[in-house]
């Protein structure tokens, strides 16, 4: 790892803690003093701990286990997801939900639930099957429409020619009623 040295870290403002009234007692140790209501990091022991930290990580990554990177804070969010997807790592940067990592098998089966429900949208089979059958059913019914539109002007049609037919005969009846008085 390359070193880094207190310029960097200052330079970084790494140094900047919490407010005063906002600090956890557990983080005592690691304060090195109080300026203007904020608690000063120590860098000797964040230099220390980086180092461990470091190594810590190489072992885990070098047996084969994945790293998740977590940065909620708007500040970080851009950073981590840069890092962590060159490294190919799992990473989170939005919301982090409870259980996420004390009930990691839940969570990696819903996503990769997620991901074949994914994998089956874009081969877009089952929702290409549906619009085919949806749109079948959509020119069936016009067609229905059309049959149905169709059918009642025939009838109508056969009506007015019923009708006509029965005027025409009786005006034939009455016609030969007339021409036998006659």
């Amino acid at each position: 790892m390359a070193q880094l040295s207190y310029n960097d870290l200052l330079d970084a403002g790494v140094h900047f803690g919490h407010l005063t009234r906002k600090w956890d007692p557990k983080m005592a140790p690691y304060i090195f003093m109080e300026k203007n209501g904020i608690h000063i990091i120590d860098l000797n022991k964040t230099i220390s701990s980086l180092e461990e930290a470091s190594q810590a990580m190489r072992a885990i990554v070098r047996s084969g286990r994945k790293i998740m990177f977590v940065a909620t804070k708007k500040q970080a969010q851009e950073v981590v997801t840069a890092e962590a997807d060159k490294l190919k790592m799992p990473y989170v940067t939005d919301r982090w939900l409870g259980g996420m990592l004390t009930n990691f098998a839940t969570v990696r089966k819903s996503i990769k639930k997620m991901s074949s429900i994914d994998k089956m949208l874009k081969d877009e089979v089952i929702v290409k099957a549906i619009s085919k059958a949806i749109e079948e059913g959509l020119s069936e019914r016009k067609q229905d429409k059309d049959d149905a539109r169709i059918a009642e002007e025939e009838e109508a049609k056969r009506a007015v020619d019923a009708t006509e037919a029965q005027e025409a005969a009786k005006v034939a009846a009455k016609y030969e009623k007339e021409a036998e008085q006659e």
